[in-house]
Order: structure tokens, then C-alpha cells, then sequence
């Protein structure tokens, strides 16, 4: 036996490492196992299998049959059916009932087909838990007389049919829970529970409307072995019948309304065995707890969040051999003066300097040596009733907790964390994850709770859950650590402790909720360049491609994670090459045409903007244009009735119009129309969209069709009123577009007629942005050098104008203006002493002086280019020193696009133009010096080949 032992020891830590494909042959030795196989394998199965592809040596095809079946026992039920795909006499083993014990089907849809797949398994299967109504109604089809424990979450839409069914078919049922929000379930349906079930010995109901006399009297009469009742926010219990439940030990009224707590506190203190009792979030009085303390068999009573009785607290007795679990008491205190084993200082101690992490399961042991029989099930309850309590307080985000989150809270969830039940481990993970969520639409935590959770050794103990084989414990797990990971610091140690990796292989469950909580894990790691790099190299970028593929329908939360995850990552200009080369700008697309949740719409269209921001430096810009319906879906998506979806796909459509072919695709996919209507109707909207909604306009305007077909639709106006905005980022974009429109006479004459040039001339004298008052300053020495003329003859400007002297009026205020701003950057003995030796340094030192760092990322096209040149010629001394002063900010060396600007200039004869105006006698003085400034920058920035304005 000792040597069989060793065999099976061995066997089993070789599992997890490597499995390989068995056929029905013997000594098959060394062969991997089927890709097909692997699909679906818990992640964690998956790395360990390829850690160990090299080995050779063992041959698995000779394995005994008891020790195969010992091997598939440490697996899950999904990572067993995987593997029974390998060969038939794996199948076989894998589908021994001895495996199917246990069943957690939350994240599936049981109907009655899988049901029946699953009968021929279910034989000796004793533990059930399910998620909603309809799979329900299809336990039955398991055909697994022999269940003793059922549980069900979200049972809203629960019937009295489908349970009484239910309770007809499983007589054996020793354990029955369901909640939250049982709100169809009756009385009715109890004593039906009460006659079908006689060997009950716990249930535990939420949500009920209504527990009359009958039902608790049922349950008395026909369950002799009940030990444990739970009737959890209901609206009304009888609990005078209450006194009749002479077996009880356990009783749990959390949450429940319109009791007597007069009556409850007479009858329940007569109880002989009632050992311990919950009232959390309850009206009890403080009358009401000191008489049930004082009944002698009564060790426990949980009363967290109770209003009326925290106000009173004072007048509460309390007894040393009693636990009051309570806010206003330290009761982690009470626990270790009632269980010394379990909580004395040392151990306490020791757990304050290592964490929680370190901890053994203590409060297993608190009983040891005194009532055996009753060890296991006291701390199962207080632990259960611990976890339910904390994480609904933690729900309902009461201010004024921080106390007790920092100084029991927190400690208590964190040793919940270590419990032997999974749904008490599933709780306090998402208690945690749910008490340092301060503002969940701003993505806040607090952070003393989270750090305290950080100190505490929690980030270890959530890892460790996290790679856990029980998806329900994975995916609150990892939830938590998403949560956590807001904060910085905290982000740091789930880095540091192997989280980015362990979240990576969570990220490829077949589990909807385990992916969904670890891509909202990489999600928060990915904000800021810290974890970028250690993401990409985890593997996790081609996990959450992978996501969008796997849930094109019903897995909203992990599509949006994902693309939110995705969207950070591409931020970065290595990991936005990785997005792409993973396939990521084909799923981005695919989400923002087909999917209609707005959360998802909103990152994938981020995503895809932040992907077309790198410009040149990578290819990825194009990539998203050519993606065939990639700018039909955005342009569609600026007409969503959800703000932050129209402001990401504007934004999008502002990076992609950086492209020509793009630029152009967009106008014909209707996004001039779709821009100048979201533009018009943003005024009330995020300064955020208003941005974006100027910028796109912006990018679209650089094609002078574009311009035309901008000021065609009404883009004019609305583009005024965005530049009369208090926000920087909105009036500077802005100004961007209207000197793009100014360009055209046509859209020039309409930006007068809109009263334009008053907003101009404000933001070119006003603004704190030097680049809004440079390219208001630009538009209107466009709109006034010329060229309008022709297209202004004959036209009546309308009353305003014309009370401001009309067209002569209003280009003397412009003039004024740029001129003003011209000088602005000009220092005037700087100048003068330039003009006398033109020596280097002078001229470096005008040039610094008058330089906006900014305006070396605007690059013109060769129309613009050689507009400015003839305004050298210009007969107005403003224009020309304005021409000059434009062209010096487009050639200073180290500009991204100076070496453009120079060859168009070149290619435009400007030297010529350049070295007249500096010679002139008439010029002015800061026309002189800076297209000599600009002649220096020629010589010093070699021309590349002319290319148009993208």
C-alpha cells in the first residue's frame, strides 16, 4: 500500500504538469496532447502541460485505472470532460460517478439537453449549485435522487411548481439554499420543502414576502434533523412559531422587517439548543439583545448595521462568555477571549507582522478539545453569516464605515479568504472587492481600505484564489484583485507577486465570469506605462483578442473589459503593434460594428483610436481604415444616444483623418455630415466630446473638398460657438478647424457672416493657449488677405456686422489683432540688435524667443505653403510679418515636420521671396528678421520630398 501511495503522490503533483495524448494502444510514450484536448482546460492546466512538453519518459497509457481516476478527482468537472476527449478509456474514467460529486453550474444555462447529456454522470452526485429559473426547472433531468445539498443564486423568477418539484424528486435534500430575492416563493412552497425533505437539516431562504406560522410550523413538525434556518430580508416572519423549533441551533433573521422583536427576543431565549443567531440589518432593540444574550445556551449573536440598536448600544448588557458580533464592538477581541486556541495574542501577532497570507485556517481549530461534534458547524455558520453580512454592507455603501472597514472589516474578509467553504471564500472576495469601491462610475477606491487589504496580505491570499480549480472562487477572486489593482500601489504588488500572469491565464477560462473579472483586472493594470510591458509579455494581449471572438453574444462584461484593456494597451506605441499583430484591429472592428452594448461600443471605439494615434511610427492607422465597415461603424457610432460612444468615435475618426485615404473614405462614408451634426449638437455635452467633435472636423478640413462640404453642411456656426468655449482643449481645436475652413473664401466670407471673427479675435488676444491664439491669428490673416474679396462683392452682411462697420470693420479688427499678436513675440531691442549684424546668435535668440514648441506637430500642405509666400508679398505689413512668423514656427529645426515644410518651400521659389523681404528697406522689422530666421532654418533643415498635409 505504502508503495501504491507513492505512486498515486507522485502522479498526482505530475498532473497539473503534463498530460499526453493516450490511444488505445499500449506504450505510447512522450506523445503531446491533442490541441483539440487542451481547449477548454482550466489556464492554469494549460501552462503547466506546456512547462513540461519537453519531458520524456513517462508513460501514461500504463497508468492504473484507480490512479487516473484519484488524478481526474483533483480536477474540475470542465478540465475532466476536456480530457476525456483524448482517448475512450479516458472517457470512460472521466465519466465514473465517483467524479461528479459535486457539480457548480452558475456560469452555464442548464436546460433539459444538457441535463439529460449529464444524467448518466449524475448518480452519486451530492452537491448541486445553480444560477436562475430556468436551469431550475431542468434539475430534475439530472436525475440525482440521491443530491443532499442545493443552492441557487438569482432565484427572482423561482416559482412554488418549480420548487415543489425540485423538492419532490430529491427527497434526500439535507441542505437547501436559495436567494437573493426569492420574491415568487410562498409559504406554500415551504411546507411542500417541509413534507418531500424529511432528513433537511439546513435551509436558507432570502427575499421572501411572507413566512407564516404554517410553513415554520411544517418544517418543525415533518424535519426532525433541522439544525440551521435562514429567512433572509424578508418582509414578514411569524416568529412566535419560531419557538416550536426546539432542534435549532442556528438562526438567521438578517435583513428581515416587521418583526416583534419583543415576542422574537421571549420565544427565541427559551430555545434549548439555539446556539448562535443572526439580526444583522435589522430593527432589534437593545432590550431585545441583552434578553437573548442572557438565555444560557446562546453563544453568538451577529447584529452588524442595526440602526436602532447602534444607538443604543450603552444599554446593552454584556457577558464574557458571549460573542456580540457587532460595529461598536470589538469583537475579533470577544472571538479570542472566547476561543483562546484559535485567536490568542501570539497568534494574532504574528498575523499582524506577516499578513493574513500566512494564516492558518485557526478558526477550525477554535473548538479543539472542547464539544468535537459542534466545531465544524459553528464556525461553518459564523463564517457564512460573517461573509453574508459584511458583503452585504459593503453593497449597500453606507458613509461613515471607514473605521470599521480599517479596523475590523477589513481584517475579518481577509480571513474569510482562508475559509474550507467556497461560498463563504466567493463572499468575502467579494466583499473586498466591494468595500473599496467608494465611487463605482468614477472607478474610485479608497485608499486606506485598499492598502490596508495590501498590508494585510491579502493580494497573496487573493492570488492564490485565483488559482484555485473552482471557477466560482476564480472569478470573485479575481474581480477583487481588478478592483484593487485602481490603486496604484496596490497595482505594484499584484505585479510584483506574479498577478499579471496568473490574470493572463485567467483570462483564457471558458468561464464567462472568471475572463470577465480577470480582463477587468488587466484593464486597471494597463492604465499608466508601469504594467504595459509586463502584460504584453505575459501573453495577455492575444487572450483578450481571443475575448472578443469567444463572446460575441451575452458576454457584454467581458467585451468591454476587454476592449477597455485593449484600448490602454494600444495607447503605447510596442504594445499598439502587438494589438494589431494579434489580430486586434479585426476584433475591435467586429465589436464596434456588431455589438450593441454601449459600454463595449465606447472601448472598442477607443481602442481603435488610440491604435490610429502613433502616426508614423507604425502602420496601424491605415490597418484600422482598410478593416473593412471600421469607419462606416464609427461614423454610425458618432449618432449613438450615448455621449461617451460618440465621443470615442469622434475621436477615432479625428486619428484616422490623419490619413489620406482615410481622410477621404470617411467623407464618403457620410462623416462630414455625421461630425457637423454632432458638432451642433454637443453644446451641452462633455468638454471631452466637444473636443473631439471639433478635432474630427479639424482632420476631416484638411481636404479642401472636405472644407467646402463642412461649410455646405452647417459646420461653420457650431465651430464659432465651440471657439467661445472656456476650455482650452475645446476653443484650441477649434480654432484648428476654422483655420483649416478659413482657407476657402467661400467658408472665410461664412465665418464672417457667423460673426466668427469677433470669437477670433477674442481667442488671438485672450486665449492661455499659444497654439489657439497662433491659428485663430492664421485664420484671420486667411480670411483677410485678399482673396475673399472677390467672393464678398455685392453680398449684405447681416445687421450685427454691418453695425460694426461691415467688412471694412471687421478686417481693421483683425488686422489690429494679429498684429498684436505678432508682437507679442517679438522683442524689440533683440530684434533691433539682430538687424544690425544678422549674426547667429541674435538670430537664435529672436527665434527661441518667438518659438511655440507646439506648432512644430502642424504640417501644411504645399497650397498652404505657398499661400503664406505670397502673403510675404502682401501689400499689408501685417500680413507679411504674420507670414513670416508662420513659416519660422513650420521650419524650426527639430519640428516633426520640418524637413516637409522645407522641401514645399523650396519647391515654392520662397527663398527668393525670402531674401527680398529681409533686404527691403520698407519691411517690417519683424517680417525682416524672421524670414531671415526662416532662410537660416533652410539651410539647416535639408528638404525632404514633398508630400500632401495627411
Amino acid at each position: 500500500m505504502r508503495a501504491k501511495a507513492r505512486d498515486l503522490d507522485t502522479m498526482i503533483r505530475r498532473v497539473r504538469r503534463k498530460t499526453v495524448q493516450a490511444r488505445d494502444k499500449p506504450n505510447v510514450v512522450g506523445v503531446d496532447l491533442k490541441d483539440n484536448a487542451k481547449e477548454g482546460l482550466e489556464p492554469t492546466v494549460i501552462d503547466d502541460i506546456n512547462l513540461l512538453d519537453e519531458e520524456q519518459g513517462a508513460d501514461w497509457i500504463s497508468i492504473p485505472d484507480d490512479t487516473l481516476v484519484g488524478l481526474f478527482g483533483l480536477l474540475n468537472y470542465r478540465d475532466r470532460a476536456s480530457l476525456a476527449s483524448v482517448c475512450k478509456t479516458w472517457r470512460r474514467l472521466a465519466a465514473s460517478s465517483c467524479l461528479w460529486t459535486s457539480l457548480d453550474l452558475r456560469a452555464h444555462t442548464l436546460d433539459a439537453v444538457m441535463a439529460s447529456s449529464l444524467a448518466g454522470r449524475c448518480k452519486n452526485l451530492k452537491r448541486l449549485r445553480f444560477r436562475g429559473a430556468g436551469p431550475a426547472s431542468a434539475i430534475v433531468g439530472l436525475k440525482a435522487r440521491g443530491l443532499r445539498d442545493l443552492s441557487g443564486d438569482v432565484c427572482r423568477d423561482l416559482s412554488d411548481a418549480t420548487l415543489s418539484m425540485i423538492a419532490a424528486r430529491h427527497e434526500s435534500l439535507e441542505s437547501l439554499q436559495l436567494g437573493p430575492d426569492c420574491e415568487r416563493l410562498t409559504s406554500d412552497a415551504i411546507r411542500v420543502v417541509a413534507v418531500c425533505c424529511p432528513k433537511l437539516k439546513r435551509l436558507r431562504l432570502s427575499g421572501l414576502r411572507d413566512v407564516d406560522g404554517d410553513a415554520i410550523g411544517s418544517l418543525v413538525k415533518m424535519c426532525p434533523n433541522l439544525i440551521e434556518l435562514g429567512f433572509l430580508d424578508c418582509l414578514a416572519v411569524n416568529e412566535g412559531a419560531l419557538g416550536a423549533a426546539t432542534s435549532l441551533r442556528f438562526l438567521s433573521l438578517a435583513g428581515s422587517r416587521n418583526l416583534s422583536w419583543n415576542v422574537a427576543a421571549h420565544v427565541l431565549s427559551k430555545l434549548p439548543n439555539l446556539y448562535a443567531i443572526d439580526v444583522s440589518r435589522t430593527e432589534v432593540t437593545a432590550g431585545a439583545v441583552t434578553r437573548l444574550l442572557g438565555a444560557p445556551q446562546l453563544k453568538v449573536l451577529c447584529a452588524l448595521s442595526c440602526p436602532t440598536l447602534e444607538d443604543n448600544s450603552d444599554a446593552v448588557s454584556k457577558l464574557k462568555t458571549k460573542i456580540l458580533l457587532a460595529r461598536f464592538t470589538d469583537f475579533v477581541k470577544d472571538l479570542d477571549s472566547l476561543f483562546p486556541r484559535a485567536f490568542r495574542s501570539d497568534t494574532r501577532s504574528s498575523v499582524r507582522e506577516n499578513g493574513w497570507s500566512s494564516y492558518p485556517s485557526a478558526w477550525r481549530q477554535v473548538w479543539a478539545g472542547r464539544e468535537e461534534d459542534r466545531s465544524g458547524e459553528v464556525m461553518e455558520w459564523v463564517e457564512w453569516v460573517l461573509s453574508h453580512a459584511l458583503l452585504t454592507i459593503a453593497e449597500s455603501n453606507v458613509p461613515g464605515l471607514d473605521n470599521f472597514w480599517l479596523k475590523q472589516g477589513t481584517e475579518v474578509m481577509l480571513r474569510l479568504l482562508k475559509s474550507k467553504q467556497e461560498d463563504v471564500q466567493e463572499k468575502g472576495a467579494t466583499a473586498l472587492a466591494t468595500s473599496v469601491v467608494i465611487d463605482d462610475e468614477n472607478a474610485t477606491v479608497d485608499k486606506a481600505r485598499a492598502e490596508a487589504v495590501m498590508k494585510g496580505g491579502g493580494i497573496a491570499s487573493l492570488l492564490d484564489l485565483a488559482k484555485s480549480c473552482r471557477e466560482g472562487v476564480q472569478a470573485e477572486a479575481a474581480k477583487a484583485i481588478a478592483n484593487l489593482s485602481i490603486n496604484t500601489e496596490v497595482a505594484k504588488t499584484v505585479a510584483t507577486e506574479g498577478g499579471i500572469r496568473i490574470l493572463a491565464a485567467l483570462a483564457k477560462s471558458p468561464n464567462r465570469w472568471v475572463a470577465e473579472g480577470a480582463a477587468g483586472g488587466l484593464w486597471n493594470l494597463s492604465v499608466g506605462e508601469d504594467h504595459k510591458g509586463a502584460i504584453a509579455e505575459a501573453g495577455a494581449i492575444e487572450a483578450l483578442v481571443e475575448l472578443a471572438f469567444k463572446w460575441p453574444s451575452g458576454g457584454e462584461g467581458v467585451l468591454e473589459r476587454a476592449a477597455g484593456a485593449l484600448a490602454n494597451l494600444a495607447a503605447d506605441d510596442k504594445c499598439s503593434t502587438e494589438v494589431a499583430g494579434a489580430g486586434g484591429v479585426h476584433a475591435l472592428v467586429m465589436l464596434a460594428r456588431f455589438c450593441k452594448h454601449e459600454g463595449v461600443q465606447e472601448q472598442a471605439a477607443r481602442a481603435l483610436a488610440n491604435l490610429a494615434a502613433h502616426g508614423d511610427s507604425n502602420g496601424n492607422n491605415a490597418a484600422v481604415g482598410k478593416e473593412i465597415g471600421s469607419l462606416e461603424a464609427l461614423v454610425q457610432l458618432t449618432c449613438s444616444s450615448h455621449e461617451g460612444v460618440r465621443q470615442e468615435a469622434a475621436g477615432a475618426l479625428w486619428n484616422l483623418s490623419f490619413d489620406d485615404r482615410n481622410r477621404e473614405a470617411i467623407a464618403a462614408a457620410g462623416g462630414v455630415e455625421a461630425l457637423v451634426a454632432l458638432a451642433q449638437s454637443c453644446s451641452s455635452g462633455s468638454q471631452g466630446l466637444q473636443e473631439r467633435a471639433a478635432g474630427a472636423l479639424w482632420g476631416l478640413s484638411v481636404s479642401e473638398a472636405n472644407s467646402i462640404a463642412i461649410g455646405r453642411e452647417g459646420g461653420v456656426a457650431p465651430l464659432i460657438a465651440l471657439a467661445r468655449s472656456d476650455s482650452e482643449d475645446v476653443h484650441e481645436t477649434a480654432a484648428g478647424a476654422l483655420w483649416n475652413l478659413a482657407f476657402n473664401p467661400g467658408n472665410a466670407l461664412k465665418i464672417v457672416e457667423e460673426e466668427g471673427v469677433p470669437a477670433l479675435v477674442h481667442l488671438c488676444s485672450s486665449s492661455q493657449s499659444k497654439m489657439a491664439r497662433f491659428m485663430a491669428a492664421l485664420a484671420l490673416a486667411y480670411m483677410f488677405d485678399g482673396r475673399m474679396d472677390e467672393v464678398a462683392a455685392g453680398v449684405v452682411l447681416c445687421e450685427n456686422n454691418a453695425r460694426g462697420g461691415g467688412l471694412d470693420g471687421a478686417r481693421k479688427l483683425a488686422m489690429r489683432n494679429i498684429d498684436t499678436f505678432v508682437q507679442a513675440f517679438s522683442d524689440q531691442p533683440t530684434l533691433q540688435a539682430a538687424t544690425v549684424s544678422w549674426a547667429p546668435s541674435f538670430l537664435a535668440a529672436v527665434a527661441e524667443s518667438a518659438r511655440i514648441q507646439e506648432a512644430g506637430h502642424l504640417r501644411c500642405s504645399g497650397a498652404e505653403v505657398g499661400r503664406f509666400v505670397a502673403m510675404l508679398k502682401n501689400g499689408s505689413a501685417v500680413l507679411r510679418g504674420c507670414a513670416a512668423f508662420a513659416l519660422l514656427q513650420f521650419t524650426m529645426p527639430g519640428g516633426r515636420h520640418a524637413m516637409h515644410h522645407a522641401g514645399l518651400l523650396q519647391k515654392a521659389g520662397a527663398g527668393r521671396v525670402l531674401r527680398a523681404v529681409a533686404a527691403a528697406a520698407t519691411a517690417p522689422l519683424q517680417a525682416k528678421v524672421f524670414s531671415r530666421i526662416v532662410m537660416r532654418n533652410l539651410e539647416l533643415c535639408p528638404s525632404d520630398t514633398p508630400q500632401a498635409f495627411p
